[in-house]
């Protein structure tokens, strides 16, 4: 019975997609960018931005200009209250940020899955850009899902100069999405590479950025709401108690 359960084993795990894999830590809910590849560099204004060049052994890869963070719910910084830093649970990532202009800086990230377990990628993805130049030196980003092959599954590109009429204005200079949430179909055990690449304009002198949250076979939740709604829901709540009060 031994010999014959040893056997089976094998054959029950593979039936059972045991090996099978979704995206490590989708909704950086470990608090860091573990299962993560981050990068970094400055632009020198060639374009389109390579982003393996800023990845770990590129040519212009250098931590030291690093600016992504994993950020807890809150108001964006630029946009205030119409955007919530965090789609789902208590994390996401900040690809690139708000503070860093005049360093030309580049920040990537990127994850590869092999033998995913699920026939939909989702995830949820919000930019915020600050207007600039042209096409092709203005701050800008780029999401991209490639197969084992190379082959494009999605893809989302557009810079400062693109976002008018795309991107909600701020009416302060800065343009911004609320959260997209993104289905893609894939094949089941297929390997899949997820990679955003935001960067500063040409010339170091505006900033773009750009939030990931919720990647994993399953619609990411939206658990965190946005500030404004959180703050409405907060007046309702007073308001409920002034009136139980009264009665």
């Amino acid at each position: 019975m031994k010999k014959v359960f040893v056997l089976l084993l094998p054959l029950l795990l593979m039936a059972t997609g045991a090996w099978a894999a979704d995206f490590a830590n989708g909704g950086f809910e470990t608090g860091d960018t573990t299962g993560w590849t981050t990068g970094a560099g400055t632009w020198n204004g060639a374009w389109p931005i390579n982003p393996d060049l800023y990845s770990p052994g590129g040519a212009r890869y250098n931590m030291a200009y690093y600016r992504g963070d994993v950020v807890t719910p809150g108001n964006d910084p630029i946009v205030g209250p119409a955007l919530n830093r965090v789609y789902s649970g208590s994390y996401a990532y900040r690809a690139n940020d708000q503070y860093d202009n005049y360093d030309y800086s580049v920040g990537v990230i990127k994850q590869t899955v092999e033998n995913y377990s699920g026939n939909h990628i989702y995830f949820a993805w919000a930019a915020v850009l600050q207007s600039s130049h042209n096409a092709t030196d203005s701050d800008n980003f780029t999401i991209k899902l490639v197969d084992a092959a190379g082959a494009v599954l999605y893809q989302e590109a557009y810079s400062s100069f693109s976002a008018p009429g795309a991107f909600i204005s701020t009416n302060t200079g800065w343009y911004y999405t609320p959260w997209q949430v993104q289905d893609i179909t894939v094949t089941p055990g297929g390997t899949y590479t997820l990679m955003l690449l935001a960067a500063d304009c040409a010339y170091g002198a505006h900033a773009g950025y750009v939030y990931l949250d919720g990647f994993g076979v399953a619609p990411p939740p939206q658990t965190t709401p946005e500030p404004t709604t959180m703050l409405l829901l907060g007046l309702g709540l007073i308001g409920l108690a002034g009136f139980r009060k009264r009665s």
